[in-house]
């Protein structure tokens, strides 16, 4: 049965589903309504006031966002007297927004900047209502500039609705009404965990990510440094959008290329220590199920906004946490040990740059004394991929048209297994292909575990590997995960084995291609074309196992012995603590 609502949009009919808002049919036929408080990951909530349309037979102006279509609604979405309203929302904004593009990180990027110069907006009628107020720079990750902030919201909603953080609100009223942590506490203070979710959605430049690329510039003209670079697996589907390309091009010999036109040294993947990352994780796994040496489930522990939430909130799990570091501190350790004794250099002149999606990133290099193990700081700067964009920009480099390169091969290599890491399920993915390997002696004939894949907030599944069963679960977006954690809980309050085995965790939305450190605009459809750029580069790949990794074979062989072994433990594993700060 057809039961679609028919509608008139400016005098086109259009037919949509119940539930369909004004502002969705409108774009149905390609009428685009500005908005500015709207976000297609959040619930809509009319905050800005710029989407207002008239309706046929309403005395008042309906908010397009969030009203709903109804049967033979007749809607006109701009007409004189609109356009003179969202003119006059957007000039009572400018009003108390701070006049200087030039120095904003947003300038280029910036929403209100964008629909400001569509309407034309030249000179401002109201009076300068501007008040300065400092910036909070306290967390190593993102900075909140409330000077900046137009009380959209997004932020707010983000982190408590998407992100179940709460180290966002609104305080004040009025006029005086501003975004900040409860209590107006800094941000290092407050629930924050950096995933930078807030900058990524903030439309203007309110909440940035902390930019460090002058401390690069300056490595990079250092004759002292030996500066080497490593790039994790999601930025490489995402930095062309910068560039103009489509969300999930593969770039990663451009990317390559760049680098060394930046004059770095040598230039790494991420995903070499990736795959090395699953020979730790894969092999303590089997330890816990097979041999039954540790607690179930196993959790994963490559995300750090994940695993700041879980030293605040979850500390009763911190002993069924993987104890192996995320893959990007491993390899900054092995930069600083396997890589400069095998090239003659001292440890103390290298500089590690890791170009993450993510903002949490800056803050984990950091987090505790054993991500220095080698004797030196793993990493020793983290550039989000917005950060290399722009250094790319700035030292005149034609990205789109370099030749493709290939990375240093020492720490370098990788598979299918590791480039996957970049996704939701990825990581559960690479460590079932290896752990049926560990369990079994036998290699997979089918790589591809369907059951972790897609944007589902959790997905849980049991993996039959030569008839032993294995109960999974993976979870992305923060406030998918307590219900993986309290299954896991009432289980434990029963008495019963836990119905989950092995737990993957990512903070954002479809794992690090939705990273607070992305390219800005990210939404589902964008998240999934990143995700498909992703399994392009794994199908692609000659080897699709991290077992089979030539040259981590070869870094075992030579240097660390083995899986767990006391080397690997000491430069590649990390411990957890309880840090009970914030009641729940």
């Amino acid at each position: 049965m057809d039961n679609k609502i028919k509608i008139q949009i400016n005098g086109i009919p259009v037919e949509v589903p119940p539930g369909t808002t004004i502002l969705q049919a409108a774009r149905a036929v390609q009428v685009r309504i500005p908005t500015l408080c709207y976000h297609p990951d959040l619930t809509p909530w009319a905050a800005c006031g710029i989407c207002v349309v008239r309706e046929a037979r309403s005395p008042k102006l309906l908010r397009a966002c969030c009203t709903e279509v109804a049967p033979d609604m007749n809607i006109t979405t701009h007409d004189p007297e609109i356009v003179q309203i969202r003119r006059s929302v957007l000039e009572l904004i400018l009003s108390t927004h701070p006049n200087d593009c030039l120095q904003c990180p947003r300038n280029g990027n910036c929403e209100l900047q964008k629909i400001a110069a569509d309407f034309g907006i030249r000179d401002n009628p109201y009076p300068n209502r501007f008040e300065p107020i400092p910036r909070d720079e306290s967390t190593p990750s993102i900075v909140l500039n409330p000077e900046k902030c137009i009380k959209c919201g997004r932020c707010a909603l983000v982190c408590q609705q998407m992100q179940n953080v709460w180290a966002l609100e609104f305080i004040g009223r009025g006029e005086k009404t501003r975004i900040a942590p409860a209590a107006d506490v800094t941000l290092n203070e407050s629930p924050c965990i950096k995933c930078g979710q807030c900058s990524a959605h903030c439309p203007v430049g309110a909440i940035y990510e902390k930019d460090e690329t002058a401390k690069v510039w300056a490595a990079l003209k250092d004759p002292q440094k030996h500066c080497v670079v490593q790039i994790a697996p999601a930025v490489r589907v995402a930095i062309g959008e910068a560039f103009g390309k489509e969300p999930g091009t593969l770039l990663t010999g451009q990317i390559y290329a760049a680098l060394r036109r930046l004059k770095f040294k040598a230039v790494f993947d991420t995903n070499f220590a990736a795959d090395l990352t699953i020979m730790e994780e894969g092999s303590e796994f089997v330890q816990r199920f097979v041999n039954h040496k540790g607690p179930l489930p196993l959790i994963t522990s490559c995300c750090p906004a994940w695993t700041d939430w879980m030293e605040k909130y979850a500390d009763d799990f911190v002993d069924n946490f993987s104890t192996a570091k995320s893959p990007h501190q491993m390899l900054g350790a092995l930069s600083k040990t396997y890589y400069a004794k095998k090239m003659g250099i001292d440890p103390k002149n290298i500089y590690m740059v890791s170009v993450m999606p993510c903002t949490a990133k800056k803050f984990e290099i950091a987090r505790s004394h054993d991500m220095g193990a080698s004797g030196y700081q793993d990493n020793d700067v983290v550039l989000t991929t917005r950060e290399l964009a722009r250094m790319i920009k700035s030292a005149g480099i034609d990205f789109l048209n370099l030749p493709e390169e290939d990375c240093d091969s020492i720490l370098g290599t990788y598979s299918g297994a590791a480039t996957i890491f970049g996704v939701t399920g990825g990581v559960m993915e690479a460590a079932l292909r290896t752990a049926y390997y560990l369990i079994t002696k036998e290699d997979l004939k089918d790589v591809r575990f369907e059951a972790v894949r897609g944007m589902q907030g959790v997905k849980a599944a049991t993996i039959d590997i030569k008839g032993t069963k294995v109960q999974i679960a993976v979870a992305h977006q923060m406030s998918n995960v307590e219900q993986v954690l309290d299954a896991v809980r009432e289980d434990r309050k029963a008495g019963r084995r836990p119905r989950f085995d092995f737990i993957e965790v990512m903070a954002c939305r479809g794992g690090c291609v939705g990273g607070g450190g992305q390219p800005l605009g990210a939404t589902d459809t964008i998240r999934k074309a990143r995700s498909e750029g992703i399994y392009r580069d794994d199908e692609k790949s000659v080897r699709r196992c991290s077992h089979h990794n030539p040259d981590v074979q070869k870094l075992y062989a030579d240097f660390l012995g083995a899986p767990l072994s006391e080397k690997s433990h000491k430069l590649l594993h990390t411990h957890y603590q309880a840090r009970k700060l914030y009641a729940r």
